[in-house]
């Protein structure tokens, strides 16, 4: 037989198996296509957008293609090595309609375009009858903001897919500006023009015009260094966005490649310096050497899948992530350092203009989860993109649009005053549209909360949220100010924006960071001095030790105010003994702390720490060693303690705190290895039918600011089996607290006698439970929570620990996220003089799935 017809034969026999077979098969096993075509809902018109597809058990996912336009649908397929949970499965379509062939059975479709239209879910079953052979899908997106049409102009500065993949990925999802990272070197001294994950580029540096308003500048660069020599030895990233021409030098030391990029810049594009997370080992290094890089406030492990990366390369000291430091936490704990070290490098007089990233094509996450929108009122143009970029005139998200002027100005904008008697208030105009309700947002100055910016959630007509506040801000000193706002998400997920800053300078003066912040550089440096010595160059320690000095020879800011205002002095030997075991062995304080709650000079505080750092080490190891005190439920009584000071028991809302009382302030230790404290105000406040008649800090006036009556300052006196404080007031008001440890927690009480002449009534009682030193609750955001009156139960990040408090008689139970907080306020009957009544309270700790047991305990505690 002929090769042809042979051929020909072969393939009839195996055509008519086929045929055979799908005769034979069952109906309900047959396949279907199903085609979708996104519309826009506004123009009608198809548009890009994002797939994802999986099976209703979720264990598979599905693909899209176009057999007409291959380049019209793009695979993405990541999953994490770390948290297998951690998946990104989608297909970025372009404008045509994209097919997939489904076996039978039930689907759930969900499409997306970025961050500003609302995503669309679909059911999807194929039976597998002939009817579903071909099935068609027209989903329409309806948009719920156009930051284009208000000037804002979005970009993804860390990207690493190939430049034809970009032109579908940045369309899908509406990024203006991609900057994917074609050259990238991992070894130290190599060059990146022979990088070990280049990509091939075309032979001139021209920009991608996908169209009038979406563009991709070719080459970038990230040094990602992992080697140097024969020795693994992480250093970390920095990139190079808007470069022209292969670079080739290699690094450490780092510095000739700035210098050389600086001299790069053609017109009105600059080549930008793009400082990945600073949490890797040598990251401190470049704000010195590159004072006016991109920070990555929203950085590559920020993503809308699970979050994966709860251990960091270098632990955050207790200023930046409380109560202690730790090397150790989820999504939010991972934003709070983010922005914390970033801050504190705001506060040391560097100009760092946030940009945003995602390390989509390594990551599972979408392309600009995380992106960074530019202010071009007069339209979009890449040159001005860029340019605007390193102004600051800009924005970061993971979710809100924070749209911000202060004194008509946008971010990036310098105020001066001659004088400090100069300075006048600035107008702040805040405009927050959020798909979802935005939970609280924050005016920050120099780093520090000065304003909860209550959330209004107007429901606009586009289906999203709105919050419009105007406010102000008065800086007392050179620095910086920002906005930052936070939503909350489905399991406990959380996003937020963030504005570039506005800068201040005062009277000429230097930003001046605090002695904490810049211990935290310093320590730093020398961490990676002594890491390094014997690995990098002569050249590259030379750099280290440069900035060791710079940084060593920062000008702080002088708070001598701020520890007179709220110290108190060690009076005698043993006490002085007690406080400082408590502040520095159980609290685990600074040296700078110590000093603000007794104000002793810096070198006796640090004496102090030093003194008894190594008692409270041998006392974590003995604890850690004991199995009841790592998980499961302790046995015995609790720590109790009164709260020392110094350290600020909030995280947020500070303005509604100001000069926290100690008297009224106990922390109840938890039972399990290194897991903190809650600290419980009682009481925080009594309201009575006089008005405000006790409040434990200053916020808003009490009965006695108003007849300017200063209340004398009390202490915590040691009982039999617990803690006391009384208090007598000057109208002959009395109340009295007593807080004993019991097993897994406290019982308290708070009595009242009325020493009046008149009958109190109104009576109710604010005793507030702060979670700033509780490690996995502190997380300023809603926790899982069951409320069972009056009995409150909320459980920490990723465990199945709980904290669980109530008093009786009850007034109200309730959560304050920003502090972050817990309430489970009392109400004392009426008083009638000489009478004297009682509300009791407990604060327990559990650990386990059992919580409802527990907290019929509580309850049955609380009606004993």
């Amino acid at each position: 037989m002929p090769h042809v017809c042979r051929r020909v034969y072969q393939q009839y026999i195996v055509f008519t198996s086929i045929l055979a077979c799908l005769w034979l098969m069952p109906l309900e096993c047959r396949s279907a296509t199903v085609s979708v075509t996104v519309i826009d809902n506004d123009s009608s018109q198809a548009r890009p957008a994002r797939l994802s597809l999986v099976s209703e058990s979720g264990e598979r996912h599905y693909f899209f293609e176009n057999e007409l336009h291959p380049s019209a649908a793009v695979r993405y397929d990541k999953q994490n090595w770390i948290n297998l949970r951690s998946i990104e499965r989608h297909t970025t379509v372009a404008g045509f309609p994209c097919c997939t062939e489904l076996p039978a059975g039930r689907y759930i479709l969900t499409v997306e375009c970025g961050k500003c239209y609302i995503p669309a879910t679909r059911q999807l079953e194929i039976s597998g009858s002939n009817g579903d052979a071909n099935v068609h899908m027209d989903v329409r997106l309806k948009r719920w903001v156009d930051p284009q049409r208000l000037g804002w102009y979005s970009g993804d500065t860390h990207l690493h897919r190939t430049l034809e993949d970009t032109r579908n990925v940045m369309l899908a999802e509406e990024l203006n500006v991609a900057l994917p990272l074609t050259q990238w070197v991992t070894q130290a001294g190599v060059g990146p023009h022979e990088g070990d994950k280049n990509e091939v580029l075309p032979a001139d540096d021209r920009l991608i015009q996908v169209d009038a308003t979406h563009v991709v500048w070719p080459r970038n660069t990230e040094y990602e260094i992992f080697t140097v020599g024969e020795h693994r030895h992480t250093l970390g990233a920095l990139f190079v966005l808007g470069h022209r021409g292969g670079l080739q030098l290699g690094v450490p030391p780092w510095k000739p490649v700035i210098e050389h990029l600086n001299r790069q810049e053609v017109g009105e594009q600059p080549v930008l310096f793009d400082m990945d997370k600073l949490d890797w080992p040598f990251a401190m290094l470049l704000p010195s050497i590159a004072p006016h890089a991109l920070y990555e406030l929203a950085n590559n492990h920020m993503w809308q899948t699970e979050f994966a990366f709860v251990d960091w390369n270098t632990p955050a000291p207790p200023c930046l992530q409380p109560p202690f430091g730790t090397q150790h936490g989820g999504e939010r704990a991972w934003i709070d350092y983010t922005q914390g070290m970033y801050h504190t490098l705001l506060n040391c007089g560097f100009r760092l203009p946030p940009s945003a990233g995602t390390a989509n094509g390594v990551h599972p996450v979408p392309a600009g989860f995380g992106r960074v929108y530019v202010h071009l009122p007069g339209g979009f143009e890449f040159g001005d993109w860029m340019r605007e970029l390193r102004n600051g005139r800009s924005f970061v998200t993971t979710g809100p649009m924070l749209f911000v002027t202060a004194g008509g100005n946008d971010a990036g904008h310098v105020f001066r005053w001659d004088t400090n008697e100069s300075v006048v208030d600035i107008p702040v105009h805040i405009d927050v549209i959020s798909e979802r309700p935005i939970s609280y947002g924050e005016l920050l100055l120099n780093g520090r909360p000065v304003e909860l910016l209550r959330a209004r959630n107007e429901p606009t007509e586009a289906g999203a949220y709105r919050t419009t506040i105007d406010t102000q801000v008065r800086p007392t000193r050179s620095g910086w100010f920002a906005v930052r706002v936070w939503e909350e998400r489905p399991a406990h997920r959380v996003r937020f924006a963030h504005t570039a800053p506005w800068y201040v300078e005062i009277a000429a003066q230097p930003v001046r960071p605090s002695a904490e912040e810049r211990r935290f550089l310093v320590e730093r440096m020398e961490q990676e001095i002594a890491r390094s010595r014997n690995v990098v160059s002569a050249a590259a320690l030379a750099e280290y030790e440069q900035s060791l000095h710079e940084y060593s020879e920062l000008p702080i800011q002088d708070d001598s105010d701020n520890v007179a205002a709220n110290s108190r002095g060690l009076s005698d030997s043993g006490n002085s003994e007690r406080w400082l075991e408590n502040m520095v062995a159980d609290h685990r304080f600074t040296a700078d702390e110590v000093r603000l709650a007794t104000g002793m000079s810096l070198q006796q505080a640090t004496d102090a720490v030093k003194r008894y750092r190594m008692r409270a080490a041998t006392d974590r190891a003995t604890r850690n060693n004991d199995d009841a005190a790592v998980d499961a439920p302790a046995h015995g009584s609790t720590r109790i303690l009164p709260y020392p000071g110094g350290r600020h028991p909030r995280r947020g809302f500070l303005e509604g705190a100001i000069h926290p009382q100690r008297e009224t302030k106990v922390s109840v230790f938890a039972p399990w290895a290194d897991g903190g404290y809650a600290v419980v105000d009682v009481p925080e406040a009594i309201f009575s039918n006089l008005g405000l008649t006790y409040l434990a800090h200053t916020h808003i006036p009490t009965v006695w600011d108003a007849r300017q009556v200063t209340l004398p300052k009390l202490e915590w006196q040691e009982t039999k089996d617990g803690l006391t404080c009384q208090r007598v007031l000057p109208n002959g008001i009395a109340f009295k607290c007593d807080v004993h440890a019991v097993e897994r927690g406290a019982e308290m009480s708070i009595s009242l006698t009325n020493g009046t002449d008149q009958p109190l009534t109104g009576l109710r009682v604010q005793v507030c439970t702060m979670l700033k030193g509780l490690v996995g609750f502190n997380l300023q955001q809603s926790l899982p929570q069951i409320v069972r009156d009056p009995v409150i139960a909320v459980r920490a990040w990723g465990t199945d620990r709980w904290l669980l408090t109530g008093w009786t008689p009850n007034h109200r139970v309730w959560t304050n996220p920003p502090v972050p907080c817990l309430h489970s306020d009392p109400v004392f009957p009426d008083c009638q003089p000489g009478q004297t009544v009682v509300v009791r309270g407990v604060l327990k700790y559990f650990a386990g799935a059992e919580i409802e047991a527990e907290i019929e305990q509580v309850q049955r505690l609380l009606r004993e």
